[in-house]
């Protein structure tokens, strides 16, 4: 197996990749009372020094009083901030580039929860999942006030030295509300078709250019299926795909993160190209591709059985080997082995330890 095509530089113009591996952004909830500390900094050096192209962080939170379901969870404003300017710090001291994922968990927060559990979850018209309405739907003014913090955490990055950032727009989470129908049922300017349910994404996106201007990288996750539904699709088609992309990157995406549960799978009939395949194919911007690399089990199975284990490379390299993505992005296969990068360029792939659900436990 010759793995060389995932150590090939990345070249784009805002943002220059040592090679194509990317850590995926995994929830880790060891940030007490949400300010990372030496132990999560050290989570991320070791994966720096492990040889990953670029650290997606964990998501991390918003300056918004609903933006979090735990305490736990890392946020990315206030006292945190010197805790990531740690993180960073010791991350590019590894040689390694760094992202922080900005994260609103939205209707996913169950009421009471969180650092402000007094203040009511985000949703746009009051939905946790199709028919399900358990709260109010956002006023325009909350609205705004989202989008303001969206810009203050991306402002954050920048000052920080961070390489780029993500906007987690993904898996039933808020920015993903309002692109999802099940979930978005707005009348105004927010909601109805594909392209409008872009519109609060869109609004995001414009504020943070017009705050940090247009030479910052910025990544957008987003994913077809969804928590409360997992064969969800927001596009039917590569012509819907194409409406549903073309107003985000107009707006400022320069790479897209296409979230899929195994990044094998074709994501329309009469075409073996993936989610970022198509996204790649119809809108020319990098993807990322991301979805139980060297496993041999999806995320939700490992919830069940525990384990996954090693799965082999091939498939990914001929996929990447045919341009099909740009970057690929591994997971659970790096809190097993924070070394995952250098032990495939050495050809030690076959001692890649299995993941087991119990390494959540700590973080090493």
């Amino acid at each position: 197996m010759n793995a060389d095509v995932l150590f090939k530089p990345f070249s784009h113009p805002k943002l220059e990749l040592a090679n194509r591996i990317v850590m995926a952004p995994m929830t880790r909830q060891f940030s007490p009372n949400g300010i990372p500390d030496a132990a999560v900094a050290d989570y991320y050096r070791r994966r720096a020094e492990g040889g990953v192209g670029l650290i997606l962080t964990e998501g991390t939170t918003v300056p918004h009083e609903a933006a979090s379901s735990a305490v736990e969870i890392p946020c990315f404003h206030g006292a945190a901030l010197d805790g990531w300017q740690r993180v960073v710090e010791a991350v590019h001291g590894a040689g390694g580039k760094i992202a922080p994922q900005l994260w609103h968990v939205g209707s996913t927060r169950k009421p009471g929860t969180g650092p402000c559990p007094d203040y009511p979850s985000a949703s746009p018209s009051g939905l946790i999942r199709p028919d399900k309405k358990v709260m109010e739907a956002l006023s325009v003014s909350e609205i705004e006030r989202l989008v303001k913090a969206y810009t203050e955490a991306a402002r954050n990055a920048v000052d920080l030295g961070c390489d780029s950032l993500e906007l987690h727009g993904a898996h039933g989470y808020l920015i993903d509300n309002f692109f999802w129908e099940g979930t978005n049922q707005r009348t105004d300017k927010y909601g109805g078709s594909l392209v409008k349910r872009t519109r609060f994404a869109v609004e995001i996106l414009e504020s943070i250019r017009a705050e940090i201007g247009d030479d910052f990288p910025i990544i957008l996750r987003f994913s077809q299926w969804k928590q409360q539904d997992y064969e969800a699709k927001l596009a039917q088609s590569p012509d819907e795909l194409a409406e549903f992309i073309e107003p985000l990157s107009a707006a400022g995406v320069d790479i897209f993160h296409c979230s899929t549960r195994r990044f094998w799978e074709p994501e329309f009939e009469g075409s073996t190209l993936n989610l970022a395949g198509w996204v790649k194919k119809l809108g020319g911007k990098p993807t990322i591709s991301v979805g139980s690399v060297s496993l041999t089990e999806e995320f939700i199975a490992t919830y069940r059985e525990g384990v996954a284990e090693v799965a082999g490379l091939e498939e990914l390299i001929t996929r990447m080997d045919a341009e099909e993505f740009d970057l690929i992005a591994v997971g659970r296969a790096l809190i097993a082995n924070a070394t995952w990068p250098q032990m495939v360029k050495s050809d030690k792939a076959d001692d890649l330890r299995a993941y087991d659900k119990a390494m959540l436990t700590e973080l090493v």
